[in-house]
């Protein structure tokens, strides 16, 4: 036991815990490593139950609030410098690390069954867990039904993508689409209208109404949305900017994301 009364990380969770940084690990334990006071009392607050944490690693010579050590007490441990640094993604750790149960995937159904609309965001080969993570954050912000991953995307569970999504992760629905194109041929035959975000697209101010059920596609950061997703959408829509003569290639994909769910969803 530590002098604070907490008890010390076991070397076997540490290497356990560590093989996390990982994907193949992430999906065969169904953990994941959550990092920074913030990001982590976000996830407390809004997973869906207290069982979704499974351990709260502090660094020695760190205070926590009374209150939320309390009302985890009973997994919290204390980690040296060391096994911060080995467990934390970034180098400037705040020395606070959860270790989080990933949520059941469960792709969505029923074409938002009793409700009066439903928005989903596709993310097609979005490999920038940055962007990932704040599209995440900003779909979950407006209310988006799920968010789906394709399996070129970055991985929801990868430590930047947490800390980007700044602890929404329980926030929305979200999983990963074996085919995201047979994905979305399925939500298509649900009833949901498919549009894309593409450069080639018609300016969305021009429709002069959206459907209830919609699926927005962003694609990759430098190529955009593929072909084979821009023909089975049903619109192709661009964001327009200043001018004749655009001053920068294109927009970042999750600034893109955000303009388009705004205007699209309100």
């Amino acid at each position: 036991m530590k002098p604070s009364g907490i008890p010390a990380l076991s070397r076997a969770k540490l290497k356990r815990y560590h093989k996390l940084h990982q994907k193949k690990y992430r999906d065969s334990e169904g953990l994941f490593l959550a990092e920074g006071l913030r990001t982590v009392r976000e996830l407390c607050t809004s997973m869906p139950s207290p069982q979704m944490l499974e351990t709260l690693l502090v660094r020695d010579g760190i205070g926590l609030d009374p209150g939320f050590a309390r009302k985890w007490e009973d997994r919290t441990f204390t980690m040296t410098d060391a096994e911060c640094a080995q467990l934390a993604g970034t180098s400037t750790s705040q020395g606070i690390i959860g270790v989080f149960r990933k949520q059941e995937e469960t792709p969505a159904e029923s074409a938002g069954t009793g409700k009066a609309g439903s928005f989903i965001v596709a993310l097609e080969d979005v490999q920038d867990p940055g962007n990932a993570g704040t599209i995440m954050r900003t779909a979950a912000w407006f209310g988006c039904e799920s968010v789906i991953f394709s399996t070129g995307s970055a991985d929801p569970y990868n430590a930047k993508t947490v800390r980007s999504s700044a602890g929404s992760i329980y926030a929305l629905r979200h999983y990963q689409a074996g085919s995201l194109h047979g994905e979305l041929e399925r939500l298509s035959g649900e009833g949901y209208t498919i549009a894309a975000a593409s450069l080639d697209g018609r300016d969305f101010r021009e429709y002069p109404s959206w459907p209830a059920k919609l699926v927005l596609v962003i694609g990759n950061e430098a190529n955009g949305v593929s072909r084979q997703v821009q023909e089975l959408a049903h619109r192709l829509v661009r964001i327009p900017h200043y001018g004749a003569k655009p001053r920068v290639e294109s927009l970042n994909a999750s600034v893109s994301a955000a303009i388009l769910i705004e205007r699209l969803m309100l």
